[in-house]
């Protein structure tokens, strides 16, 4: 894609200033999500690089209640543990103004929620190369893309995620990465009030 030069700052500039506008949301509405979004971030997310182009992600949707029901339980297990002897005292001093704990909700609220794995080498797939770093790229893309489309997210990791196989009918093989609930904000939702670093703190020029 060739852009005029006097077109690309613009367009770069347009581009930050519908991310700027994203957050992370924890309260989410349970409207369903539109048809066809998810199928088209999907594809987005599916468009990132990765290493030797061998694409290692699968994208698991659940919106059956039951399911959502389950990987609750399960993840509200694990962050029990975390929360109450895995993390250490650092950790959660950070996680504390974001108000978080050992509660998810959002897991059942939110009409949808995305999955994602790292495929690896099994019976029918190859070997992948630097697949945390291709899938954690896809997801950029894959948030962007909702966000685009009007729609919140939340990046959820639990730890550890095997629990993830069961619940989503995926082989061993395939490694959750990523919990991804995506609607929504319910009416009256509220985000922590944070600053984002600024340019020159995050930008070195050599």
């Amino acid at each position: 894609m060739d852009v005029p030069a006097r077109q690309a700052e613009e367009r770069a500039r347009s581009f930050h200033e519908i991310m700027a506008r994203r957050r992370t949301v924890r309260d989410f509405d349970d409207r369903p999500v539109p048809d066809g979004v998810l199928e088209w971030a999907v594809r987005t997310a599916a468009t990132a690089p990765s290493g030797a182009h061998v694409q290692p992600w699968r994208f698991v949707v659940l919106t059956d209640p039951e399911r959502k029901r389950r990987l609750r339980a399960a993840a509200e297990e694990e962050e029990r543990a975390f929360y109450g002897r895995r993390a250490s005292d650092e950790w959660l001093e950070a996680l504390a103004p974001l108000g978080t704990d050992e509660h998810k909700p959002f897991l059942e609220v939110a009409p949808a929620v995305l999955v994602v794995f790292e495929v690896h080498k099994g019976p029918h797939t190859p070997r992948p190369y630097y697949a945390k770093e291709s899938v954690g790229i896809a997801v950029g893309f894959l948030l962007a893309a909702l966000h685009q489309a009007g729609l919140a997210t939340l990046t959820h990791t639990p730890s550890p995620m095997r629990f993830l196989n069961e619940i989503c009918d995926r082989p061993a093989e395939e490694r959750g990465a990523y919990v991804i609930p995506v609607g929504y904000p319910a009416p009256g939702a509220r985000v922590p009030d944070l600053e984002r670093k600024q340019l020159d703190e995050v930008l070195v020029r050599l």
